[in-house]
């Protein structure tokens, strides 16, 4: 089984391309970072984590296409992805062209992880209804992946539309893993456009197991991958998921500096690798 980290990387936490390359020296073979592309002031929309106030982390997150194409450059094996990107709040013939690009330069480790969101005021500043964000999200993957798969490629959705175009460079095929909680609109678009399921935390895997599958099997497909996400390990934990057939899991790490970072990391590797 895969061991990956992520880390809700800002600007002031190590910085992501040396984080990619010590877990590389470590031997771990994932790295995931989060986007937000802005946090308006207002609280309309709580904070997804249940807590009163929300972490000035959320504010100061990278673009995370800059920065992993700076891991990139500095690692050879990790593979390297969102956890998680936002979709409904990108363009997509620029994403695509960004991410096809990154998938060269990383010699194609890129792995994007994607969300619906949680930030209305967020999604609200970018243009999005809040109630067509998955739509959105849909229609932006298949837009990107018609670019990438395509020599002229050309798309017609409700909210996505552009003539038969040129675009290089082409990616490998980029996997692409969802996140959210389980239920069947989320299974439902796992199983249409995306390779698997991150279920944030890893709780719940078990129960959800049939349902993804029978999903899958809708579309003609056998089943989907799961990534538990942001885990906090133990061996039994990981035991436990090994016997449920996932084959990579990936630990959180805490949002700081190296003095705090690297001793965290160390033990993740010195006790699961």
């Amino acid at each position: 089984m895969r061991l990956g980290i992520t880390m809700f990387a800002t600007d002031r936490a190590l910085a992501v391309h040396e984080l990619a390359r010590e877990a590389e020296a470590r031997g771990f073979g994932s790295f995931y970072v989060p986007e937000h592309t802005h946090i308006p002031v207002s609280r309309a929309t709580p904070p997804p984590t249940g807590v009163d106030t929300l972490p000035e982390e959320y504010a100061r997150t990278p673009d995370p296409f800059v920065a992993l194409a700076a891991a990139a450059a500095v690692t050879e094996r990790i593979l390297l992805g969102t956890g998680v990107c936002l979709p409904a709040q990108r363009e997509p013939i620029v994403t695509a062209k960004a991410i096809a690009t990154l998938d060269q330069i990383s010699g194609g480790r890129f792995v994007l992880g994607i969300g619906y969101g949680w930030n209305r005021e967020e999604a609200a500043d970018h243009g999005v209804e809040w109630s067509t964000r998955r739509e959105r999200v849909r229609e932006n993957v298949l837009a990107m992946r018609e670019l990438w798969e395509k020599e002229e490629a050309g798309f017609k959705g409700e909210f996505v539309q552009f003539e038969p175009s040129w675009s290089w460079p082409k990616p490998q095929r980029v996997p692409i893993l969802v996140g959210g909680a389980p239920g069947p609109k989320l299974f439902a678009a796992i199983a249409e456009y995306a390779d698997g399921w991150i279920p944030i935390g890893g709780a719940g895997i078990k129960d959800a197991l049939p349902k993804l599958r029978e999903a899958c099997e809708a579309q003609g497909r056998e089943t989907a991958r799961i990534v538990p996400f942001g885990t906090l390990p133990t061996a039994k934990k990981l035991d436990y998921y090994a016997s449920l057939g996932v084959d990579e899991v990936v630990l959180r790490l805490p949002s700081a500096g190296r003095d705090e970072v690297l001793p965290v990391l160390d033990e993740y590797a010195n006790t699961y690798l």
